[in-house]
This record gives C-alpha cells, sequence and structure tokens, in this order.
C-alpha cells in the first residue's frame, strides 16, 4: 500500500483529516512525543514523520514544488496540431572560456563589456535565424555559483553546447556542466573554442573529454565537437548546421493552437515598468491580453518584447519574451500558464502562496528545533550565528547566492539569511539587520541614502559586491577568522542628477546637486539608478558654472561629465568612493 501524501506546512487539524484519524488522538500522541501544539499549529516535516511513525502510519510529505513537478500536465496532442518548433540551446561552460562572446559573435552584437569579473550575470535568451530556421540560445552563467540557474537552464533545453578554451583545457565548471547536461538528459555539443590562439591545442581537449566519457566522432565516439574562434569567427557556421543537424534528430514539435505555457528564465524588478519577467514559451501561443499565474504571482500579460526589446503580439513554442503585467517578481524556473481569466490566475496564485507560507512557517518551526542543539554547543563556547540579510538585482542572483551561501562550513559559527530578496538596500532592511545583529550583503544593488545613514546610526555593516564568488571567498575567510587586509571602498559623496545638458565637444553633461559630502575631480564614480548600480568608472570633468574645479562641496551644484558613458538620466544618483586597504573583522 503506497504511503500516505501529508503537505509539507499542514496544521494538526488538516494532519488529522489527511490520516483519518480524530484530532484529540493526534495531539494526545504529541503530547506523548513531547509536542505541545493546537489544532490549528503548523507542524515541521521531521514532526509530522515522527508522529506517523509513532501511530504506525506511512506517510509522505510533499513539498508544494514536488507536488506541482510530479503535477506537470501530459498534453495529448493531435498529430495535425503539431509542429516544428526551435531548439532552444543552452551555452554552458567554465567561466572566461568565451561563452558569452561566442553567443555575441553569432549574435554579431555587444554585450561582453558591461559584465564584471567576466561573468555573465543574468540569464539571457535570444534567437539567431540559420538558412531558414530559427535557433533559441540561453546564455547561461558560467561561475559555479550559479549552479542552481544553470542546472535549470538545462531543464528547458534541447541541446547542450560545452564551450572549452583551446588554450585551458578541461576545468572544474566545465566538468560540472556535463554533469548537469547528462542529468537534464540533453544531448551534448563541444565548441572548442579560441582556436585563433598559438597555444591552442583541441586535441588535447579531445583527450580530455574523451576521458569524461564524450569521445569525438572522427575518434569512433558520438559526441560532436566543433572548432571555433568566437574572436575570428572561423568555424561558426559549422557550429551552427551541427546544432541545426542535432536539433532536428530530435524532431522538436509542439502545439502552438493551445493556450500558453512555459518557463520563467529570470525576472527582475524595472523601476520603471514593474515586475518583468523573461519567458521561454514551451507550448501554445501566449498573448497579449492573456491572464496568467507563475507559481504565487499573477497578472495579465500588458506588453510583451521579442529578445531584440521590439514589441511583438504572441509568442509561439521556442520564442523567449519578455512579459510586463505581473503583480510582483516570480522566481526563476516557475511554471507560466495562461488561464481562462484573471479571477482564475488571482485564485490559484492565492492558494499557492498560501502553500509556500504555511511551509516557511514549518520550516521556522523546525529551525527552532535544530537551533535548541546549536545554543547548547554556544553555551561551550562552540558555535557563534551569523545572522545575514541579503539583496541582490534580480531572483536569479538571489537563488545562486543561497545555494552558494548553504555550502559553507557551518561547524563553527551558523550562517543563517534571515531575510533575502531582489531590490536596492533599504532603510528597513538596515532596521531588521540592526534588530538581529545582522551584516547585510548586497550584489549588484546599493543602499539608497537614508539606509546608508541609519546603517551609520545603528552600526549595521553594509557589504557590496558585484562578483559573486568573492561574496562567499570573504565569507568563507571570516568564518575561518582568517580575513585579510583588502581594499575596502570609502564613500566621498553623493550627488543627484536635476539636469542634462548635452555639448557636441564632450557628449552629456550631467547637471547635478551635491546631496552629501563632497565630489571630486578624476575620482572614482558609481552611477546607481533606483538602488541597482548602472555603471562604474571616473569623473572627467567637473565644472561650477565655466569654471573647472577640483571639488565641489554639499549643498552647490555642479557640472559633471562621466568619463565613457553618455547615458545618464534624471534621478541618477553618482556616488564617489575612494578604495583604501584595511584590517578586516568579523563583528
Amino acid at each position: 500500500m503506497p504511503p500516505t501524501k501529508v503537505n509539507s506546512g499542514a496544521t494538526v487539524r488538516e494532519v488529522a483529516e489527511t490520516l483519518g484519524l480524530g484530532s484529540a488522538e493526534v495531539i494526545k500522541k504529541l503530547m506523548e512525543l513531547g509536542e505541545m501544539a493546537t489544532l490549528t499549529q503548523t507542524l515541521p516535516d521531521e514532526t509530522i514523520l515522527a508522529l506517523a511513525k509513532a501511530l504506525e502510519q506511512r506517510v509522505e510529505v510533499v513539498s508544494a514544488a514536488e507536488e506541482e513537478e510530479a503535477a506537470e500536465p501530459a498534453f495529448e496532442d493531435a498529430e495535425a496540431d503539431l509542429a516544428d518548433r526551435p531548439p532552444v540551446v543552452t551555452i554552458m561552460g567554465h567561466v572566461d572560456h568565451g561563452k558569452t562572446s561566442l553567443l555575441d559573435a553569432i549574435r554579431e552584437t555587444e554585450v561582453v563589456a558591461g559584465e564584471a569579473g567576466g561573468i555573465t550575470q543574468h540569464i539571457g535568451a535570444y534567437q539567431v535565424h540559420q538558412d531558414g530556421k530559427v535557433v533559441t540560445f540561453l546564455d547561461t552563467p558560467g561561475h559555479e555559483a550559479f549552479t542552481a540557474m544553470r542546472a535549470r537552464g538545462a531543464k528547458v533545453t534541447d541541446l547542450a553546447v560545452i564551450v572549452v578554451a583551446a588554450d585551458d583545457g578541461v576545468m572544474p565548471q566545465t566538468v560540472e556542466a556535463i554533469d548537469h547536461a547528462r542529468a537534464a538528459g540533453v544531448p551534448i555539443l563541444i565548441a572548442v573554442n579560441k582556436i585563433d590562439k598559438p597555444d591552442a591545442q583541441p586535441d588535447r581537449v579531445r583527450n580530455e573529454l574523451a576521458s569524461q566519457g564524450l569521445t569525438p566522432e572522427d575518434w569512433g565516439g558520438e559526441t560532436i565537437f566543433c572548432d571555433v574562434s568566437a574572436k575570428t569567427k572561423d568555424g561558426l557556421d559549422n557550429l551552427l548546421e551541427m546544432i541545426a543537424l542535432a536539433a532536428e534528430l530530435e524532431e522538436l514539435k509542439a502545439n502552438s493552437k493551445a493556450p500558453g505555457s512555459g518557463v520563467v528564465i529570470e525576472s527582475h524588478l524595472d523601476p520603471g515598468r514593474g515586475p518583468v519577467a523573461t519567458v521561454l514559451v514551451q507550448r501554445g501561443t501566449l498573448h497579449v491580453g492573456d491572464a496568467l499565474v507563475a507559481g504565487a504571482t499573477w497578472g495579465k500579460v500588458r506588453a510583451m518584447l521579442d529578445f531584440t526589446g521590439a514589441r511583438t503580439e504572441e509568442a509561439e513554442p521556442g520564442d523567449p519574451v519578455e512579459i510586463l503585467g505581473l503583480d510582483e517578481v516570480c522566481e526563476a524556473g516557475e511554471r507560466v500558464e495562461a488561464v481562462v481569466n484573471e479571477r482564475r490566475a488571482r485564485q490559484l496564485a492565492q492558494q499557492r502562496s498560501q502553500r509556500l507560507k504555511s511551509e516557511t512557517l514549518a520550516r521556522q518551526q523546525a529551525r527552532k528545533v535544530s537551533l535548541d542543539e546549536v545554543f547548547t554547543k554556544a553555551t561551550e563556547g562552540e558555535v557563534k550565528e551569523l545572522n545575514i540579510v541579503l539583496k541582490a538585482d534580480v531572483s536569479g542572483s538571489l537563488e545562486a547566492l543561497q545555494d552558494e551561501i548553504a555550502k559553507l562550513p557551518q561547524e563553527r559559527i551558523v550562517v543563517d539569511v534571515i531575510h533575502s530578496a531582489a531590490g536596492g538596500i533599504t532603510e528597513s532592511d538596515v532596521m531588521l539587520a540592526a534588530a538581529s545583529d545582522a551584516i547585510i550583503i548586497g550584489f549588484n544593488v546599493r543602499p539608497l541614502a537614508e539606509a546608508r545613514r541609519a546603517a551609520e546610526r545603528e552600526g549595521v555593516e553594509i557589504r557590496t559586491y558585484s562578483v559573486i564568488y568573492k561574496v562567499t571567498e570573504d565569507l568563507r575567510a571570516a568564518l575561518e577568522g582568517m580575513l585579510e587586509p583588502e581594499e575596502v571602498e570609502e564613500t566621498i559623496g553623493q550627488t543627484e542628477v536635476k539636469e542634462l545638458f548635452r555639448a557636441s565637444r564632450v557628449g552629456t553633461i550631467a547637471g547635478c546637486l551635491v546631496t552629501d559630502g563632497r565630489i571630486t575631480r578624476d575620482a572614482q564614480v558609481r552611477l546607481v539608478r533606483e538602488g541597482t548600480v548602472v555603471w562604474t568608472g571616473r569623473v572627467r570633468s567637473l565644472r561650477r558654472f565655466k569654471d573647472d574645479v577640483r571639488e565641489v562641496e554639499e549643498g552647490l551644484e555642479c557640472g559633471v561629465v562621466l568619463d565613457g558613458y553618455q547615458d545618464v538620466k534624471v534621478g541618477d544618483v553618482l556616488e564617489l568612493f575612494e578604495t583604501k586597504q584595511v584590517e578586516q573583522t568579523l563583528e
């Protein structure tokens, strides 16, 4: 007889009903186990399992995510309704092996320059036309910190292209990427990049990959290898042909006549447009005006933009689109479905939201139990707790950061993320950190002016990063008590852009008011838009009326020209800073 399924986060009453027992009997059994609980109290998963064992019942605790996965709809589409759809290709591989450059060369556009530390910070989706056929590419981040997102990328994909640099060979993340592609059960194609380099050794790469079970076709194996150079564009046509050939063998078809459904690739909050979700349509056709549900979020498609940023009225299977109109930022990887009307969408989202809240409550209660052990060790001086408030620019980065923090060694110091959200660092984040003795970590976001003042007032430490592995490196070093002196930033001043002027010789001049501290010529500067870092560089020239000046104090107006950046907007904040060596401590 199969075990009875009990929802994670179920209350005492719900457990009793599911097991077909009286509530009084369940409460009595809980008391025997040393648990005092009321009828409406949420039970942790461990308690439910212990209770079932005591009642000699077999149960399986299922979370909302597991339930959704199990209930993945199996559509019965008529053969006549099925049509060819574009293959979805995921680019994977080791950091700095040229994944984005390769995709860039294929798309012939420039996105590489804006990346910090050579890492693609967000998943992007693009379409390429090859001999009259369309191929959808997912550009997945390359560092191990993005394991969760990359694995998710491989789940929605039909073919994995693993990029290996010919001058570098197989690296740990290359092996990791291969494992993800195999786990997702997708065909693997190898792109040996950087063959234009004098020290390139494509045969060495083939040898190393053959030892991983990926034997090249010309060696009698089954794996397609393509030698390419993203720089000189050599071998690109061959790579695209091989991708098209591999996709043809998969015979990819979908029904475009059904209501639209797909997966959220990325989601973020845009200051001007509200919540924006990048969705890959997998079945049916999505239209502007459709009512949508994505996990615990819902909405109506107000507008859709294709991968070029142009507005579109509909999206078919294999198309990546940006969707505007959801009520809030949803999780990357959530399933998106068009439903009958907004009322039904709201109802489904609320059910899921309620379920997730119950699960969170159950997890918190379970943590209290485990914290008892932590407290015992703490009284013996063995363990301390480090609370963290985590903020990032998009939900995917947030998820990846949480995954990495969970991997940290926690024998001596327990790391607890007490709050995490997408968006800039606000005053309420600082107050929460102050109340919980926490530090704030920001990834690609900055504290707003009032948040910085509150942090100074409350003595809360805010650390900001633009490369994910620096976060875990610093945390690991702090946990081991080995923080080395490091370059840290000191804010000199802050200005707000009030007006913009154009001059033919110098470009965009930002008319600014110095709101805090002072502004100096040649200082390092960070341009912050709605709490998110848009650009980092230097001040090229500083003027007060018609005179060139070295410094402008708080409360005064000035004209600022940034070195190499023109896309300034009214309302942007320019943050001036300098870096210095400081001995680090973990508070």
